[in-house]
C-alpha cells in the first residue's frame, strides 16, 4: 500500500478528543505515519530525538496501566520529556475542581496532555482551558481514540484494507468507548459494522451510528471478516445487565463453535484487559494464527508515537507562524 509523503500540518484538529469528525484522509494520515514506526519500535535500542525538548504529561483519573505504558514508551521513544502525574496522590484527589488543575497545569507548560476520565466530556472541557495539545486516553463511555486507531492499523496490516470489511463488534457496547470510537471510524473508512450484544447492554436507538444490530452471536458472526470482543465493564453497571456470568459466556463468550459462522481467516480482536472463560475462551484469544491480540498491544505504541508527533508539529507550527 503506498503512502502519501507526511505532511503533520494537514491534520485539522489541534487535539484528539475522538475519532468522530475526522475524515478518510486525517485517519489515513495517522494510520500512515503509525506504520513507519513499527519495524522502528521492533528495533531495541533505537531512539529518536523528533520530539526532544517537547514535555508530556500524562493525566489519568482511571488507572489503566496499558495505555499509559503504552503513551510514556511512545513519547520517550520520540524523545520528549514524559511526567505521569499521580492522581490518587495530588490535589486533585483532595478536592481541586478539573478548571484549577487545568490552571496548574498551564503553569507547567506542558507541550501535549494525555487525559483518561471516568466523566464523557470531562477531557473536551480540560482542552478548552489548558494551553497545549490534548489527547483524549478515554473519557466515561465517549471515546477512545488512539484505541480505534490502533485497530485499524492492525486491521490494514493484516488485511491490506478496510473498506468493504465487515466487521463484527461483540459484548458490552453499553458502556464501551472503544465501541464508539471503532464504529465512527470503521464506517468513516468504508467498513460495514455490526453489534452483537444483548438489549441490556446496547445503547438506546443504537442503529442510528449506522450499525447492523445482532442478539444472537452465530447469527451475528456469520461471514465476518473481523471478530471484536469486548471486555464486560462490570465497574461501570449500577444494576443486573444479564443473569450469571456463565450464561453470559454461554450465548456472547466467542469459542470456536460460534467462530466457524465467521470466514475462516477471520481475524481475532480484543482491546484488552481480557476476561477469559468470559468473553473468550483461551484457546482462541490464543490461536497463533487468528488472534492479533498480541498485535493490537505493539500496534498501539507505533500509533501513539504518530499522534504526539502530528500534534507537536501543529503546535510548532502555530508557534512559528
Amino acid at each position: 500500500m503506498s503512502e502519501a509523503p507526511f505532511n503533520p500540518l494537514a491534520f485539522p484538529q489541534p487535539h484528539l478528543l475522538g475519532i468522530e469528525g475526522l475524515s478518510p484522509v486525517d485517519i489515513t494520515l495517522l494510520l500512515d505515519r503509525a506504520n513507519t514506526y513499527v519495524e522502528l519500535n521492533r528495533k531495541r535500542g533505537v531512539m529518536l530525538d523528533t520530539l526532544s525538548g517537547r514535555v508530556v504529561m500524562n493525566l489519568f483519573f482511571e488507572a489503566s496501566t496499558r495505555t499509559r505504558t503504552s503513551f510514556e514508551l511512545a513519547g520517550k521513544r520520540l524523545g520528549a520529556e514524559v511526567i505521569n502525574m499521580s492522581v490518587s496522590t495530588s490535589s486533585i484527589k483532595k478536592g481541586e475542581t478539573l478548571i484549577d488543575t487545568a490552571m496548574t497545569l498551564n503553569a507547567m507548560h506542558p507541550d501535549v496532555l494525555v487525559v483518561r476520565h471516568g466523566s464523557s466530556g470531562a477531557v473536551k472541557l480540560l482542552s478548552e482551558k489548558v494551553n497545549c495539545a490534548v489527547i483524549n486516553a478515554g473519557d466515561g463511555s465517549h471515546e477512545h481514540p488512539t484505541q480505534a486507531l490502533l485497530d485499524a492499523l492492525t486491521i490494514r496490516r493484516r488485511k491490506g484494507h478496510i473498506d468493504g470489511l465487515q466487521v463484527a463488534i461483540c459484548g458490552d457496547i453499553l458502556h464501551s468507548r472503544v465501541a464508539r470510537s471503532n464504529i465512527h471510524l470503521l464506517n468513516t473508512m468504508g467498513a460495514r459494522v455490526r453489534l452483537i450484544a444483548p438489549k441490556t447492554l446496547l445503547p438506546a436507538q443504537v442503529e442510528r451510528l449506522g450499525v447492523e444490530v445482532f442478539h444472537d452471536m452465530r447469527a451475528g458472526l456469520k461471514d465476518c471478516d473481523i471478530v471484536m470482543m469486548l471486555r464486560l465493564q462490570t465497574e461501570r453497571m449500577e444494576s443486573s445487565f444479564f443473569s450469571t456470568v456463565r450464561e453470559y459466556y454461554r450465548y456472547y463468550g466467542l469459542n470456536y463453535d460460534k467462530l466457524e459462522m465467521a470466514k475462516p481467516d477471520a481475524l481475532i480482536m480484543h482491546p484488552g484487559p481480557m476476561n477469559r472463560g468470559v468473553e473468550i475462551a483461551s484457546d482462541v484469544a490464543d490461536d497463533i494464527g487468528r488472534s492479533a491480540i498480541r498485535e493490537q498491544v505493539e500496534m498501539g505504541v507505533a500509533v501513539r508515537m504518530a499522534c504526539l508527533e502530528v500534534l507537536c508539529k501543529k503546535l510548532e507550527g502555530r508557534e512559528n507562524a
